[in-house]
């Protein structure tokens, strides 16, 4: 949706800890003489990934990030490597951690984050010298690093905390004493943030430093947040994307473009529409400013467009009105004729160009695998002097860093050969059926295991995505390989509501969800089944955030499957939009009414009301720290289930926010007692 208690759970949950490791011994162990070598558990740690490519500026060589895991603290850890734009003189930049890296415009350095201590800096990397150096020293994290167009500056974003005087001040404790903690306030509407807790007072602004390094100093005003921005060429000022309402707090997504003047602070505001503006790139001769955006009608989805400004004249147009996808990620050619951007298109990632009269080529289809736990879209791309680099994505890799130009694409990294290269993995082919609702085509994936046997029924796991504005792919995803390599058929669906299928397919939930997406997916499993992958006495469903609020749906609707475990879900809208980290989104968005002027609405799309329906066994999934679907959600429904004698079991992971699968031993914990509830309940 949008990227957990105490000695009595401890007691309910020893059996199935015990169960977990039992159940992956015998799950694995079949497999063996199927396939000497499945993908383990364990594999997860060994698994890499491109990511952050940026190309210098003479589109000869790319700096990119070699992302991993660090089995030891269990965290991913990235390096900055530096690759030729033919794939030769792969090497890295530093020995030591990085991210991050940008180019300076003549090529001659790169600056990029790394840790110093406990702190995140920026550091400069000095190419034909091979010498770094770590040029500031900054009270909070950094990011968004571009250098000035002289290369005398560099710029970025970074939190300030605000200076807040208390609200009342209570009498000093005594020296010596020992006294409860003091008070904490909040006055915003969004006061804390899944990922990141509750918020600390402040704002996040446009800083520049000297790119030799030196004493960081503030561009941006005020009390806002500014995110995205884009250089002048002359480098006196700043195109800013801010929210600069006075009631930015109830308007989540209605920020314009500013100008900002680096001597003084000024501000000139560009747009003026009621939508999103952002992303803002100004083109190398200074002529043509180019962002993304819509006009905001309040729906749960809209398509962001490609818009174009002459700045001399003031002309502004959409160079995408006419394709019906979200554009993202403007970067300007060299020549200023063109823009390259990103859509995904039927869970791919696509790269192509936009010429500045609004006519389109399309570079490459396969943009994305940067996500390893579940098959999202979404990769990360940069262009240079007609050079574009890219995050690749197949089904059986996790992203590689290809490049592509006129022609057709190229792998300039094996990242993962010398591990996937000797695994066998689930096959993983692309369907296409009607929804039984209204005939509306609803495409899938089926993933089968290694040594599968077609026209024998398996065990079958229907996987559910998150958003629910969201889409998955043909992208690499460690648990799907995972329930494969376990002997399950494993497919994964892209229901109404997916984007990358226009704005009317996504928006066929505005205001109605859960509600047809369910007969999407029980279409898919009758597909699973009139095919011959699904055994039908041997069902079982699971999916996380938006997949788990349908999980929760469907066994409230249907008996049809043995077990099920909804994780991270909603199950009282009610109480969801009060106490989520978005509430000025949530239901402002996705309800037309807020929760006490419409109460009926909000319940009759709650998994809460249908409760008293469910007979199959479930298992709820919570992160502790989780602050999008807040843990109270999970444990409604599992109190719920206690109550009426129905099997369940809440599983709380530790420290976990709502991206349960962010560090490796989670991925893989969620994975084993997934498959550790469906063994409990599955079939002879």
């Amino acid at each position: 949706m949008h990227g957990s208690r105490r000695q009595e759970c401890k007691r309910q949950l020893s059996p199935l800890f015990a169960l977990v490791v039992g159940t992956w011994v015998t799950l694995m162990t079949p497999l063996a003489s199927a396939a000497a070598t499945p993908f383990e558990a364990m594999d997860v740690f060994e698994l890499e990934w491109a990511g952050d490519p940026n190309v210098a500026p003479d589109g000869r060589t790319i700096a990119y990030t070699r992302n991993g895991y660090d089995v030891m603290t269990d965290r991913a850890v990235s390096r900055i490597w530096l690759v030729a734009s033919d794939g030769s003189a792969s090497r890295p930049l530093t020995d030591a951690p990085g991210s991050q890296p940008t180019w300076s415009p003549s090529g001659d350095r790169i600056a990029f984050l790394a840790r110093n201590g406990d702190d995140v800096e920026i550091y400069m990397h000095w190419v034909a010298d091979n010498r770094t150096a770590h040029i500031t020293r900054l009270p909070e994290t950094p990011s968004r690093l571009t250098f000035s167009p002289d290369g005398r500056w560099l710029a970025f974003t970074m939190f300030e905390p605000a200076d807040v005087k208390p609200m009342a001040e209570p009498p000093k404790a005594p020296e010596g004493a020992s006294w409860a903690p003091p008070f904490k306030v909040y006055d915003h509407l969004v006061y804390r943030a899944d990922g990141e807790g509750y918020l600390k007072p402040g704002f996040t602004h446009v800083y520049v430093v000297p790119a030799e390094g030196g004493t960081a100093r503030r561009v941006t005003s005020g009390d806002f947040n500014h995110e995205s921005y884009s250089w002048l060429p002359d480098g006196r000022a700043l195109i800013v994307s801010a929210n600069r309402r006075p009631d930015w707090q109830r308007e989540p997504q209605d920020t314009d473009l500013y100008q900002v003047m680096l001597a003084d602070g000024t501000y000139t505001r560009l747009t003026d529409r009621y939508g999103p503006d952002n992303e803002p790139a100004v083109s190398p001769d200074g002529r043509y400013l180019a962002w993304t955006g819509f006009d905001d009608t309040l729906r749960g989805y809209e398509n962001s467009q490609l818009y174009v400004r002459n700045l001399v004249n003031g002309e502004t147009e959409s160079l995408t009105a006419d394709l019906d996808r979200s554009v993202a990620g403007p970067v300007w050619s060299e020549d200023s004729r063109a823009v390259y951007v990103t859509y995904e298109n039927a869970g791919s990632g696509t790269i192509a160009r936009v010429e500045r009269g609004g006519r389109m080529r399309i570079l490459t289809e396969d943009l994305g695998g940067l996500g390893l736990s579940r098959p999202y879209a979404g990769g990360a791309f940069d262009a240079a002097r007609g050079t574009v680099a890219y995050t690749r994505s197949s089904p059986d890799r996790p992203a590689e860093l290809a490049v592509v130009r006129s022609g057709d694409p190229r792998t300039l990294t094996d990242l993962n050969g010398d591990l996937l290269g000797h695994r066998s993995l689930a096959e993983v082919r692309a369907v296409r059926f009607p929804s039984s609702l209204d005939g509306l085509e609803i495409e899938a994936w089926i993933a089968t295991p290694p040594g599968y046997e077609p026209g024998r029924p398996y065990p079958f796991i229907l996987e559910i995505h998150g958003g629910p504005f969201a889409a998955y792919g043909p992208h690499f995803a460690s648990e799907i390989q995972l329930y494969a390599a376990a002997g399950y058929v494993v497919m994964y669906v892209n229901p109404r509501g997916s984007t990358s299928y226009g704005a009317d397919f996504a928006n066929r939930i505005h205001h109605a969800y859960p509600g047809g997406d369910f007969d999407d997916l029980m279409s898919a499993v009758d597909y699973a089944v009139e095919e011959g992958y699904a055994d039908e006495e041997d069902l079982y469903v699971t999916g996380g955030s938006g997949g788990g609020i349908l999980t929760a749906w469907i066994v409230t609707h249907t008996d049809r499957f043995r077990a099920a475990v909804s994780a991270k879900p909603v199950i009282n809208w009610y109480s969801f939009v009060l106490t989520a980290d978005a509430a000025n989104y949530f239901q402002r968005y996705w309800f037309a009414r807020p929760p006490w002027e419409d109460a009926d609405s909000y319940l009759a799309r709650s998994p809460l009301q249908f409760v008293g329906n469910v007979t199959t066994p479930t298992m709820m999934l919570t992160g502790e720290a989780d602050l999008r679907t807040p843990s109270s959600e999970a444990e409604q429904f599992y109190e719920a289930l206690k109550i009426r004698g129905v099997d369940t079991a809440l599983v709380r992971v530790p420290e976990a926010s709502h991206d349960i699968a962010a560090r490796p031993s989670h991925l893989i914990a969620k994975v084993a007692h997934v498959l550790a509830w469906f063994e409990r309940y599955g079939g002879d």
